[in-house]
């Protein structure tokens, strides 16, 4: 006997192909798992049987010359997304088989942005084009995702440089890399299952082929799709670690985070908070963002750095000095928290935006304050911790649910505004995670 279990999703395309070919609705309803009630819930598992069952009822309903499911011209059940096969007998396919099966794919071109020269200064939109690419086939253990929302980062300013860095920079004439979320159309791989969400760093395209180990299936049931790339993703996971373990907050401590109101920043205070830290401070730019920073973000203080005077500022929102700076700009706001810092407090460097434009040189901070103080620096690339997600998202989610940790978009509609969406989060544009609703 058949063992193993379909998705709902799965076996909801191919009932639904079954119904408009004309097979009767009460023989599909009596099948288990197949009623109205039971694949109207995505988290149900259907036994592999059924869906073996109903590709059977399919292939005998269909007429003399019309191509079956099994065969790579058969109809698309949903053109725009995906398609789905089976046998093109009676005979039942193998667990395996059925888990590696599937048509021609759904598209075979995809819209993309490339990089299109490399800027020195400040990028604009002619470091960018908009193409068409033509999408390999997919190879076996390989998905086809159509990618649904990107997200763009600071960190990408630094990857369209051509120079050495922790990273590799992004090829000219290619698709930058980057966090996105999509749905999984099209499969090679039993492990990822056509109709399956999956996160990848495939974004700035409408479509992307990739290995399935490098795709990551994420629950949805309880909390959007988006937050895997904000708050569940890896801005979430570098305030959570900074804030833990490379800068980690004590009982009682006074925690000053910068670019409070961007991706990390309006995560890390509320986590600063449920750590037990005794005051938290945060900077942000314009009277709205600090107003945020005080309702919705869990800071105690808020300064606005467009005023000026940060250290006079800090000194007035934290008399008794700071225990703990996560730095995410650099520049000025790392020396005044240098400045204002007790002695033995601890810093997190995971950013220094400030710079990241610079066609020079950036003057540093006097560190001489940093010794004489016993201060530890640490720096975090967040890419060395993807093996901590588990443990965070597993800790995040409940704070999601339960309403503590809240969280805010900014988002750009379509493909095309990707770059402008990217330009923006360079300029303080966003508020919360900067995305990209891509379909």
């Amino acid at each position: 006997m058949l063992s193993g279990t379909a998705s709902t999703h799965v076996v909801r395309l191919v009932r639904d192909a079954a119904l408009a070919a004309g097979v009767p609705a009460p023989l599909l309803a009596e099948l288990p798992g197949a009623d109205d009630a039971s694949l109207a819930e995505d988290r149900h598992r259907v036994p592999l049987a059924t869906l073996v069952r109903i590709w059977d009822l399919l292939a005998h309903t269909l007429p003399p010359g019309v191509p079956g499911p099994g065969t790579p011209s058969a109809p698309s059940l949903d053109s725009r997304t995906r398609r789905t096969t089976g046998p093109g007998g009676t005979a039942a396919p193998s667990k395996k088989a059925l888990a590696m099966t599937t048509t021609a794919q759904p598209t075979t071109t995809t819209r993309e942005i490339r990089l299109a020269a490399r800027p020195v200064g400040t990028p604009g939109p002619e470091h960018f084009t908009l193409a068409t690419a033509e999408l390999p086939p997919l190879a076996e253990g390989q998905v086809l995702v159509r990618n649904t929302w990107m997200s763009v980062d600071p960190y990408m300013r630094g990857r369209m440089d051509d120079a050495p860095s922790y990273i590799p920079p992004f090829e000219l004439g290619a698709p930058p890399e980057g966090g996105a979320i999509g749905e999984v159309v099209a499969s090679r791989s039993p492990d990822v299952q056509v109709g399956a969400t999956v996160s990848h760093f495939l974004g700035w395209r409408e479509h992307a082929v990739l290995d399935a180990a490098h795709a990551t299936v994420v629950d949805t049931a309880d909390v959007p799709a988006t937050a895997y790339l904000g708050p569940l993703g890896t801005t979430g996971l570098t305030a959570y670690l900074a804030l833990t373990e490379i800068a980690p907050v004590r009982e009682g401590d006074t925690v000053y985070v910068s670019a409070a109101a961007g991706a990390v920043g309006s995560v890390a205070g509320q986590i600063a908070r449920r750590l037990g830290a005794g005051r938290v401070i945060g900077s942000a730019g314009g009277p709205a963002k600090t107003a945020l920073l005080l309702s919705e973000f869990g800071y105690d203080a808020a300064i606005d750095h467009r005023q000026g005077d940060l250290p006079g500022q800090l000194g007035k929102a934290a008399p008794e000095g700071l225990d703990v700076y996560l730095d995410s700009v650099g520049g000025d706001h790392l020396d005044a928290a240098l400045e204002a810092m007790r002695p033995r407090g601890r810093v997190a460097l995971v950013g220094a935006i400030s710079g990241y434009n610079a066609t020079a040189p950036v003057p540093g901070p006097d560190l001489y304050r940093a010794a004489t103080k016993e201060l530890t620096l640490r720096g975090m690339i967040v890419s060395h911790y993807l093996d901590r997600f588990p443990e965070f998202v597993g800790t995040a989610i409940p704070w999601i649910l339960d309403g503590s940790l809240r969280t805010r978009e900014t988002v750009y509609e379509g493909l095309e505004q990707a770059p402008e969406a990217f330009l923006g989060v360079l300029g303080g544009a966003n508020t919360g995670k900067m995305l990209v609703r891509l379909g």
